[in-house]
């Protein structure tokens, strides 16, 4: 039976680290799983990144559950945002479930009838209103129907970003919505929207505190909360601070970076920090 590695970090509890899948390719997702034994999780991102949700999701998730019992626990973000999260959404939240992801998160949710929408659409009855067909969902983990049946609400980890000025607002009647298991802080498209610069590599000292009460906020209501983050040193520091959901890097943002540091030491140069990138 596989394990779910991000699950497994929140109950010890302990920061789950992770990486963000922005490149297509069910190797380059597999190449990413392999990486590392600190890794908990891996996002492959349909929103901005270049997989695509069908069938790209779906072919990156086999090839990274086909690793075995302990490979990463696969999140997708899915595309629909704003109020495609009312209800429209449903049908990728679904789809990526169906393929056998063990997580989603959904972007720009700003209501808390929103985040309502997206947990029924990922709980199967009398939890949510998810339907129940596909072959691979329980081949994935290596369960039978029954025994996928019977954990899924439980083994399914809800997450929705928080990234809008409106969702910041309501941010006390979206942390109580019951079956949502936490909330991602979004801090390029958090800044922009309070009129701040984006990160460069760390927020505005304004954004800052808001995303220290976001934190403080998801805790007090049970929640976890994950941060994006761009390298490892900034990472650990959000470890420190509490966060339970770390992005570490992505796999684009550390080709990149490797390939420049290498050519740069055959060289005979060293390189600075960007000043600004998304990974």
């Amino acid at each position: 039976m596989a394990t779910h590695r991000l699950l497994e970090a929140f109950r010890a509890p302990k920061p789950a680290f992770g990486a963000w899948i922005t490149l297509p390719g069910a190797l380059n997702a597999r190449t990413a799983a392999l990486a590392s034994p600190h890794l908990s999780w891996l996002l492959i991102d349909c929103e901005h990144g270049m997989t695509s949700l069908q069938p790209g999701a779906a072919e990156s998730i086999q090839a990274i559950s086909g690793l075995g019992s302990s490979a990463p626990s696969t999140i997708v973000r899915i595309p629909a945002t704003g109020a495609c999260a009312d209800g429209s959404a449903g049908w990728q939240i679904k789809y990526v479930l169906d393929a056998g992801a063990r997580g989603v998160l959904v972007p720009m949710v700003s209501t808390a009838a929103q985040a309502k929408s997206i947990v029924a659409a990922a709980r199967f009855p009398p939890k949510g209103i998810r339907g129940f067909g596909s072959p691979f969902t329980q081949s994935t983990g290596g369960l039978t129907a029954s025994e996928y049946l019977a954990s899924a609400n439980d083994g399914v980890v809800v997450l929705i970003q928080i990234e809008t000025v409106e969702t910041v607002q309501n941010l006390d009647k979206i942390l109580s919505v019951d079956g949502l298991d936490g909330v991602l802080i979004g801090p390029y498209d958090l800044s922009l929207a309070h009129n701040y610069p984006p990160p460069s590599p760390d927020p505005h000292p304004e954004v800052e505190v808001i995303i220290q009460e976001i934190l403080r906020k998801a805790h007090a209501k049970g929640k976890k909360c994950a941060m994006y983050c761009t390298s490892g040193a900034q990472s650990n520091r959000r470890a420190q601070q509490g966060f339970d959901m770390i992005n570490v890097t992505s796999d684009s943002g550390a080709l990149s970076k490797a390939l420049a540091e290498d050519l740069a030491a055959a060289a005979g140069e060293t390189i600075g920090q960007k000043d600004f990138g998304y990974n």
